[in-house]
């Protein structure tokens, strides 16, 4: 919890204790289901909620603002930024049932209203986002092929709509077809040894 705070020093009381009960949450339900491998439980907040977190280092999400989170498994990066942006509307999905249950139980131990989840496969999903996050779930050329369709056209941030997507190591040969995509080193946010070959890959998305 400390790191979080490092990072996120403004954070009202609320989200602190969001944040703080992540740990408790995450050890009870993957006793039952498996959702984060066991030799990660014990540094959830490093591998799972501040590598989530580098989303927001890269683009903070504005009030009113729609996110899609594709692939979530127990949460993540959905449910750190659901803390963290209380005023945003994430939409959790996962393709397999069980993971879902874990994040409805989550986000309402936690009280979040902001977030929805939801059993369906990401090309099966309606609606249009202003950003589709995820942690690396299938190569790009396949996530964009799901999600392409799925951003609104008008603009509300910093950068364009499109993909944030956070990966790891050598990305050359998997964004060959994404000339236009640009790559944020979370070293450059965080100094744990976990990050250094992290990244969020930003793919600006038109809709179509």
């Amino acid at each position: 919890m400390k790191t979080i705070l490092n990072h996120f020093s403004d954070l009202s009381e609320t989200q602190k204790h969001q944040f703080s009960k992540l740990e408790e949450l995450y050890k009870f339900w993957n006793a039952q289901i498996n959702v984060i491998s066991r030799k990660d439980i014990d540094k959830l907040y490093t591998k799972h909620v501040l590598h989530s977190l580098g989303i927001a280092k890269v683009q903070p999400f504005k009030p009113g603002s729609k996110v899609l989170d594709v692939g979530t498994g127990g949460g993540f990066p959905g449910i750190p930024l659901a803390i963290l942006f209380p005023e945003t509307n994430f939409y959790l999905v996962d393709s397999i049932g069980k993971k879902i249950k874990v994040v409805k139980e989550v986000a309402e131990a936690l009280g979040l209203k902001n977030v929805k989840a939801e059993q369906i496969r990401a090309e099966n999903v309606k609606g249009e986002f202003d950003f589709i996050v995820s942690r690396a779930v299938t190569k790009m050329d396949d996530f964009v092929a799901w999600t392409r369709k799925k951003i609104v056209k008008k603009q509300h941030h910093e950068i364009k709509n499109g993909i944030l997507y956070l990966k790891g190591g050598d990305l050359t040969d998997e964004l060959a077809n994404f000339p236009n995509a640009t790559l944020y080193d979370l070293t450059d946010y965080f100094e744990d040894t976990f990050f250094e070959t992290k990244k969020v890959v930003h793919i600006p998305l038109k809709k179509r």
